[in-house]
Formats: structure tokens, C-alpha cells, sequence
């Protein structure tokens, strides 16, 4: 073999350890905030409790005061917004894990250890990811009582759309908790950034005739092209006429022109890839 066929390929076999190195210590943190979210009953009920009022109480309140237009309940318009709640809210705070990390010394323990930051940053993201689909898979399971229809086709639909959506929102947590050291900001700064974007995503009302400076945030929202597709697989399924689809899953349009699903899918999945690659450089300068 000549020197300059060896070279490549000894450079494969050292790659090979690296990656399986790699690929090792996602998995462990992946583990880690699993076994961290199966030990906290009281995040996952308080998780669970909103889109539970949101669903049950804020959808049957704001039904009995509206009329059910071609026939739709309001309580099933807003089942995907209920779907949605629980998987942005837990995906995102799960991110405060690293913050915790913080300030009891561990992050700097597996910072040090000879492991790539980048693999932890996914690491944490997947685990995140992991743990708010779950929590949406409860919801999912109510889908009968809000008058959507156990087809499955729709429901494995629905998790995987959730699942994507749960990817970019950990993404975003970590993003934003890789350069904060106090727990209670992040939750400040959380909060403050996840509640605007739930309320002009589209999760709480339709997408037909809003007021123009509405149109233009929502349409800028990453969270409206996750919203969106679980609206439109839902009303896909419902044995309603096309004027009640046309009306309460018209899809987002820019232009004039319909924005098909599996483009919006590919907003999602980049705006998680763009947020991870911040949160990985922003984790390499952190302390």
C-alpha cells in the first residue's frame, strides 16, 4: 500500500472512534434527562395541566360564547393547540437542566471530561425532544373526547409532527440556556419569548382574516409552520365539508399561494438544525 492511500485511511480509523465517542455521549446525556424526567411527577402533571384547562375549560367556555361554524366544535378547533402547548412548554424548559447544571458545578464536570460539547448540546436537545413528545402523547391520547377520531394513520402523523416540533423548541431552550447562569432568568427569558410565540402561531384561533400586523408575525413564527400541518392532518381526518376546511385549516399562504405541508415541515426541521448549530457554538465558548 502506498503512503498516500495509507493516509486516508488511517485518518477513517481515528475518525471511527471519535464518532462512536460521540454518538456515546448523546446517548448518555439523552438518558440522563430521561431518567431526570421520569423522576419528576410534578413537572409532568403541571406540564400536563394546561393543555388539559385549555382543552377542556378555556375550549368549552369560549364554545358556549361562540357558534359552531359548518358544524365544528370549538373544542376540537382547538385540539391542536392543546397538542401543541405541552410539547413547546416542556421541550423548552427542559433546557433549564443545563442552567440547574450550572450552578450545582455538574456542567463544569462534563465540561471538562474529555467529550465534545457539541455531542452533549444534542445530547440535551434529543433528551428534551424525548421527553416533551411523551408528554404530548398523553394529550394525543385524548384525541376521542375532543371529538378527533382514533385513525392511525392520523395519530402516527400527528407524533411525528410533534416530534419534529419538540426538536426545535429543545433546540431553542438550549440555545437560550447556554449563556445564562440563573435559573430564574432563564425562566424569565423563557417565558417571555414562548408565550408570544404560542398566541400568534395560529394554536388559538383560525388563519382566515386576521388584521394585517397579526399576518405578518404569524407568518414569520416558526411555530405557525409547526402549528399548521397538525391543524391540517386533523381537519384532514374529520368528516367535515370542505368549506369548514377551507375555513378553520386554510393552510399559511404567502403570496396568494399555499404553502405545502412537507415545506413547512422543512422550515421546522431547519429552524431546529440553524438553532442547534447556535447552541453548539454558543456551549463551546461557555464556561
Amino acid at each position: 500500500m502506498t503512503v498516500s492511500a495509507a493516509l486516508p485511511l488511517g485518518g477513517a480509523l481515528r475518525a471511527r472512534p471519535r464518532l462512536l465517542h460521540s454518538v456515546r455521549t448523546v446517548r448518555v446525556v439523552w438518558q440522563r434527562e430521561l431518567l431526570r424526567f421520569l423522576h419528576e411527577r410534578v413537572r409532568m402533571g403541571t406540564t400536563l395541566l394546561q393543555p388539559l384547562m385549555f382543552l377542556f375549560v378555556l375550549g368549552a367556555g369560549l364554545g358556549g360564547l361562540t357558534h359552531r361554524a359548518y358544524g365544528v366544535d370549538f373544542t376540537t378547533f382547538v385540539y391542536p393547540g392543546a397538542l401543541v402547548m405541552p410539547v413547546l412548554f416542556s421541550a423548552v424548559m427542559s433546557a433549564g437542566s443545563i442552567v440547574w447544571d450550572r450552578e450545582f458545578g455538574f456542567l463544569r464536570e462534563m465540561l471538562v471530561a474529555p467529550v465534545g460539547r457539541t455531542a452533549i448540546v444534542v445530547g440535551k436537545a434529543l433528551g428534551g425532544a424525548t421527553t416533551a413528545t411523551i408528554q404530548g402523547a398523553v394529550v394525543l391520547a385524548l384525541a376521542r373526547a375532543a371529538g378527533v377520531p382514533y385513525d392511525p394513520a392520523l395519530m402516527l402523523t400527528l407524533l411525528g409532527e410533534m416530534a419534529l416540533l419538540a426538536f426545535m423548541c429543545a433546540c431553542f431552550g438550549v440555545m437560550v440556556a447556554a449563556r445564562i447562569s440563573s435559573l430564574h432568568a432563564f425562566m424569565g427569558v423563557s417565558q417571555m419569548a414562548v408565550q408570544p410565540l404560542f398566541f400568534t402561531s395560529g394554536a388559538m384561533f383560525t388563519l382566515t382574516a386576521l388584521p394585517g400586523w397579526l399576518a405578518v408575525v404569524n407568518r414569520f413564527n416558526p411555530l405557525t409552520y409547526a402549528v399548521d400541518p397538525i391543524r391540517r392532518a386533523v381537519f384532514a381526518h374529520l368528516h367535515v365539508s370542505a368549506a369548514a376546511r377551507a375555513h378553520y385549516a386554510p393552510g399559511v399562504a404567502w403570496g396568494g399561494r399555499q404553502v405545502p405541508v412537507w415545506a413547512e415541515l422543512l422550515i421546522v426541521a431547519a429552524t431546529a438544525l440553524i438553532m442547534l448549530a447556535v447552541a453548539g457554538r454558543e456551549f463551546r465558548d461557555t464556561q
